[in-house]
């Protein structure tokens, strides 16, 4: 299904950190923008900033902060910090959401700094950081997204993980420069009944990232019944982006494809 024949609510994006593997990060961006997707990025410190600004393409998201914590004192001013700086980066290349997880990440996804339980007091310090958050995004025009993340397969260790710890924060800050960047991909693994989860969370949504399970591909390829979430998402009213933050199981073009016709309506 080519862009011109595709009717969708929502506006689509493709991370460029897992598609088009084989092209400099430059030229992926370009192929993504060339198909009619917006584009997603992650750490920002690892790409060529100047070339993405003069790629032409429109950018959803990126990685809002560069390392730091949620939920204790000396990780929360690091992040904020980290933060600011990635807002500037935002800010040059137009991007609106800056993604934020519990903890800081490795390369290989894992937590800098695991944990296992969560205490009242980190649930108060990550209150107290998320809402530090949103008075920097509210200064600078931009949102903030906490991400759900899945602990059994990805993302061992992530405090804050759950899509029902995500909302819990996000419900208790309650700010414009604070929602939830809600994946599906991670919610599956970690809680299913995503319909419900989908309409909790609708008040909150700031943007939706997607991918098949088993395997972290495209739409289609594994159990998640898309055309429901689709369904489900405009049902709510949402009107927002929708992300394929997922690997092709085959051909690049054809596993967008795949994306794209999942969430034509």
């Amino acid at each position: 299904m080519s862009a011109s024949t595709f009717s969708s609510p929502f506006t689509l994006a493709v991370c460029a950190e897992m598609v088009f593997r084989d092209l400099p990060m430059n030229e992926r961006v370009k192929r993504i923008d060339a198909l009619g997707f917006q584009v997603e990025i992650w750490d920002w410190t690892r790409h060529d900033i100047e070339s993405l600004a003069n790629s032409g393409a429109t950018f959803s998201s990126m990685t809002g902060y560069v390392t730091g914590t949620l939920a204790d004192a000396a990780g929360a001013d690091e992040l904020l910090h980290t933060a600011s700086e990635s807002v500037d980066v935002a800010k040059r290349l137009g991007i609106p959401r800056l993604n934020l997880h519990g903890t800081g990440l490795d390369r290989q996804g894992l937590p800098v700094k695991p944990c296992q339980q969560l205490t009242g007091s980190m649930w108060l310090k990550a209150r107290d950081t998320l809402n530090r958050l949103a008075d920097l995004g509210e200064l600078n025009d931009v949102t903030f997204v906490l991400e759900n993340l899945n602990t059994d397969v990805d993302h061992p260790g992530v405090p804050f993980a759950r899509l029902a710890d995500v909302l819990a924060l996000v419900e208790s800050v309650d700010r414009p420069g604070l929602r939830i960047m809600l994946d599906v991909y991670h919610a599956q693994i970690g809680e299913g009944n995503l319909i419900e989860l989908i309409h909790r969370c609708a008040p909150y949504i700031g943007e939706v990232q997607v991918a098949d399970v088993p395997g972290r591909c495209e739409p289609g390829t594994g159990e998640i019944n898309y055309s429901a979430i689709a369904k489900a998402l405009s049902d709510i009213g949402y009107r927002g982006t929708v992300g394929l933050e997922g690997w092709a199981s085959g051909d690049d073009e054809l596993a967008l494809d795949r994306f794209r016709a999942a969430f034509s309506l």
